[in-house]
C-alpha cells in the first residue's frame, strides 16, 4: 500500500535557497523583530534580526581571518546558546558545514565525531568541552583550531590554538573592514543544493552515521511544515533540546529563519520548567518522556494538596476527559459540559496550564517513541493542542504529521506535504520527499543499504496504514521477532505499555524465540521515590528502593495491566510477559546502554546482562550480578546486586470475561 500528500506547497523561493540569503533578508524585511533571546544570570537578553546578523558577520569574517575555507567543516558543542547559533550561520555564509555534536558525548564519542567529520576547526561552549576537545585533539590530525565561548577557567590555558569568541568576532571586524564585500559575494555563492549540515546519528546499532542534508532538504521541508501548521512570525518557541538532534535544526533554526519567529535558550537544564514558564511559548516540541514527567510532577503535587483541592481537581479533570478533546476539535458537545468545562478552565486547566508554562501553547508536538494515550489525552483534554509526528534525520523530520481534527493517540499522522510512503511486504515503511538526505558522510555502502537509487528510504520501521489512511508504527523492523509459537514478539510496543505508568522509567523485553515475553525494569526514581516518603519507606539509593519488596509489588501491578490491555489485541495477545526483574542500575549513555537520545541498545544489554536473561528463563528467584558503571566524573567502578525475580500473573480471553 502506497500513500501520498505530493501536493507542492508553491513556497519555493529560490532567491531565498540558503539560510544566509535568509539571514541577509530577514534582517532587511524583519530588522527590529526580535530574533532570538537568551537568559543569562537571571535576565533576558534579546537580539534583533539585524543585531543578530552584525554578530553573524563579524564572526564569519574573523573564522575567514583564520583560515576557515569553503567546504571547511566546524564541530559545535555545547548547551543551545545564541553564539552557537550564530556559529552556525557563519560556517554557512563561507560555505562550509557545521556539525553538532551532542553535549554530554564522552570524549571517545566526541573523537569519532571529529576525526570522521574531517574538523578543522571546533567551537566548544565553555571549559568542560574544551577540556574534551583538548584530551582527544592529539588523536585528530586534521583539528587546528579550538574557539571557546565562555572564558570562566581558561585563563592560563596554553593560547597557540584556542581563540576567544569575542577575540574573532573583533579580527572579523577588521578583516570586514578591510574586505568590505567578501562575505556577500561568499554568500552568493552558495545554493540549494549545497550541504547544510552534518547530523550524526545516537548510533543505536553501531558507530553513529553522519547524515548529510542539503539546504533544499531543510528549506524545503521547514516551509512546508509551516504551512501545514499555519505558523506565523509571531510565534515564540524555547529552544531546549540537543542542537545535534536534527528537530532542534528544524524548529528552533530552519522554521525559524523561514517564518521570522522568536527562538529562546534557557539559563541552563535546571531552569528549562521555570523559563518555560516565563517565556509562555506559542510552539513548543517535547519527546514523550518530557511530557509525561511534567503529569508525574502534577500528580505528586496534587497527592501532597489539601482534600478539598484534590476533590475539585478530579471532578474537573472528569468535565475535561468528558468534553475537552471534543471541545478542542471543534466537536458538539452538550451546553451543561461547555458551561462545566469554562468553569474549570477558571478554576483548574488554566492555572495547571500556566504552571506548567503552556498557557499560550498554539500547537505541540511529540515524537521519537510513543506516547501513553491517557498522558496524550491528559493534555489535549486541557485545550493544548499536542499532536504525533514520525520523523527521523534521514528525512529533515517529517514523515507524517497529524492534521488538526485527525488527532490520534495510536496513529502518527498522514503524509507530510510532498511525502509519499509505502509499506514494503515485509512490513516495512519506505518514503520518499524533498527532506530525503544525500548520503551517509564517507559511507556509500551505508547509503545504498538505506536509500534506493529513485529515493525511497528504508526507515527500518515496521508499520501500517489504518482504515483512516493515518499511519500506525508497530516496531523497529529488525526487532520484531517471534514466539517459539509463531506469534508475533514485538518489542518495543511492549516496553512503550511499560513506560505509560509513572513509576516505570525505561523497560527492556526478551522474548524473540522463546516461549514467553520477559522484562527488565527501571524505576523512576522521582515518582517511586515521591511515593516512598509518603507511606514512610527509608531509603538511601536508587538500589535500595529499586529493590524494596513493595516497589516490586507496584511494579508488578503495572506489568499485570499491561498483561490484561494485551488479550484486546489478537495479534499481540501472546506477547504476555511471565516474568520480570527490577534492575539495580538506571541504564545509562554513559555506560553504552542507551544512545545520547535515550534508545535501547539491545544488543549490549543483552550482552551485558545475559546472566539475568537466562535466569528469568529459568526457574530461579533471585539472580546475584555484578555490573561496571561510569560515574560523573568519568571514573569506572563496580556495583553488585542479589535481584529478585517475580513470576507474572497472565490472562485468557475466557478469564478476563468472567
Amino acid at each position: 500500500m502506497s500513500v501520498s500528500n505530493a501536493q507542492p506547497v508553491g513556497i519555493r523561493e529560490n532567491k531565498l535557497d540558503t539560510f544566509p540569503k535568509l539571514l541577509l533578508d530577514n534582517a532587511i524585511h524583519l530588522g527590529k523583530k526580535t530574533a532570538i533571546r537568551e537568559k543569562y544570570l537571571g535576565i533576558w537578553q534579546s537580539w534583533t534580526w539585524k543585531e543578530m546578523t552584525d554578530q553573524i558577520r563579524s564572526l564569519a569574517h574573523g573564522l575567514a581571518a583564520i583560515g576557515f575555507k569553503r567546504g571547511d567543516k566546524l564541530v559545535i558543542i555545547g548547551d543551545n546558546r545564541p553564539r552557537l547559533y550564530w556559529a552556525m550561520a557563519a560556517v554557512q555564509c563561507l560555505g562550509g558545514v557545521p556539525v553538532p555534536a551532542y553535549q554530554d558525548s564522552a570524549a571517545e564519542e566526541f573523537q569519532y565525531l571529529l576525526d570522521h567529520a574531517d574538523a578543522r576547526f571546533v567551537l566548544a561552549e565553555n571549559q568542560e568541552q574544551v577540556d574534551k576537545t583538548l584530551e582527544v585533539k592529539d588523536r585528530c590530525p586534521k583539528l587546528e583550531a579550538v574557539i571557546f565561548d565562555e572564558p570562566r577557567g581558561l585563563r592560563d590555558y596554553e593560547r597557540s590554538h584556542l581563540y576567544d569568541y569575542d577575540n574573532i568576532q573583533e579580527m572579523g571586524r577588521k578583516f570586514q573592514a578591510e574586505n568590505p564585500n567578501f562575505l556577500d559575494q561568499e554568500i552568493a555563492k552558495g545554493n540549494g543544493e549545497d550541504i547544510a549540515t552534518i547530523l550524526y546519528t545516537s548510533g543505536t546499532t553501531g558507530k553513529p552515521k553522519g547524515v548529510v542534508l542539503s539546504y533544499d532538504n531543510l528549506l524545503i521541508t521547514a516551509r512546508n511544515s509551516i504551512k501545514r501548521d499555519n505558523l506565523k512570525q509571531d510565534e515564540e518557541i524555547l529552544a531546549y533540546l540537543p542542537m545535534a538532534w536534527v528537530g532542534d535544526n528544524i524548529f528552533s533554526y530552519g522554521q525559524a529563519y523561514v517564518a521570522g519567529f522568536c527562538v529562546n535558550c534557557p539559563e541552563n537544564s535546571a531552569t528549562i520548567l521555570e523559563d518555560l514558564r516565563e517565556i509562555g511559548p506559542t510552539y513548543y516540541f517535547a519527546p514523550p518522556r518530557v511530557f509525561e514527567n511534567m503529569l508525574t510532577t502534577v500528580m505528586i503535587r496534587m497527592e501532597d494538596a489539601g482534600w478539598l483541592k484534590r476533590k475539585m481537581f478530579d471532578y474537573f479533570m472528569g468535565i475535561a476527559r468528558r468534553a475537552g478533546i471534543n471541545i478542542l476539535d471543534r466537536k458538539e458537545v452538550p451546553i451543561s459540559d461547555q458551561i462545566l468545562y469554562a468553569i474549570g478552565k477558571i478554576l483548574v486547566y488554566g492555572p495547571l496550564k500556566n504552571t506548567l508554562g503552556f498557557s499560550r501553547i498554539r500547537l505541540a508536538y511529540t515524537a521519537g517513541e510513543a506516547i501513553g494515550p491517557d498522558i496524550f489525552d491528559f493534555y489535549r483534554s486541557l485545550g493544548i493542542n499536542i499532536k504525533q509526528l514520525y520523523g527521523q534525520t534521514e528525512a529533515a523530520v517529517f514523515v507524517t504529521m497529524q492534521p488538526d481534527g485527525e488527532v490520534k493517540a495510536d496513529t502518527v499522522g498522514t503524509p507530510a506535504p510532498e511525502v509519499e510512503i509505502k509499506i514494503a511486504e515485509n512490513g516495512e515503511v519506505l518514503y520518499r520527499g524533498p527532506g530525503v538526505f544525500q548520503s551517509y558522510y564517507k559511507d556509500p555502502k551505508a547509503t545504498a543499504e538505506t536509500k534506493t537509487e529513485d529515493g525511497w528510504v528504508l526507515t527500518g520501521d515496521a508499520g501500517f496504514f489504518a482504515d483512516d489512511g493515518h499511519l500506525k508504527i508497530i516496531d523497529r523492523a529488525k526487532d520484531v521477532g517471534k514466539f517459539n509459537s509463531g506469534a508475533i514478539f514485538a518489542p518495543k510496543y511492549l516496553e512503550n505499555k511499560l513506560k505509560f505508568f509513572p513509576q516505570i522509567k525505561e523497560a527492556v523485553t526478551f522474548g524473540h524465540e522463546k516461549d514467553f515475553s520477559v522484562a527488565f525494569i527501571n524505576i523512576d526514581l522521582e515518582a517511586v521515590g515521591s511515593w516512598a516518603e509518603r507511606n514512610n519507606i527509608p531509603y538511601a539509593s536508587y538500589q535500595e528502593l529499586a529493590g524494596h519488596k513493595l516497589v516490586y509489588s507496584m511494579i508488578q501491578e503495572c506489568v499485570e495491566k499491561v498483561n490484561s490491555d494485551l488479550i484486546a489485541d489478537e495479534k499481540l495477545s501472546g506477547s504476555q510477559i511471565r516474568r520480570f526483574l527490577v534492575l539495580h542500575k538506571e541504564l545509562d549513555a554513559d555506560d553504552g546502554e542507551l544512545t545520547r537520545t535515550r534508545k535501547v541498545r539491545r544488543r549490549i544489554i543483552a550482552e551485558k546482562y545475559g546472566v539475568l536473561i537466562d535466569a528469568l528463563y529459568s526457574d530461579k528467584d533471585r539472580c546475584f550480578i555484578e555490573t561496571e558503571v561510569t560515574f560523573e566524573d568519568g571514573q569506572k567502578g563496580s556495583i553488585s546486586a542479589d535481584l529478585q525475580i517475580r513470576d507474572v500473573k497472565t490472562f485468557s480471553p475466557q478469564a478476563l470475561a468472567s
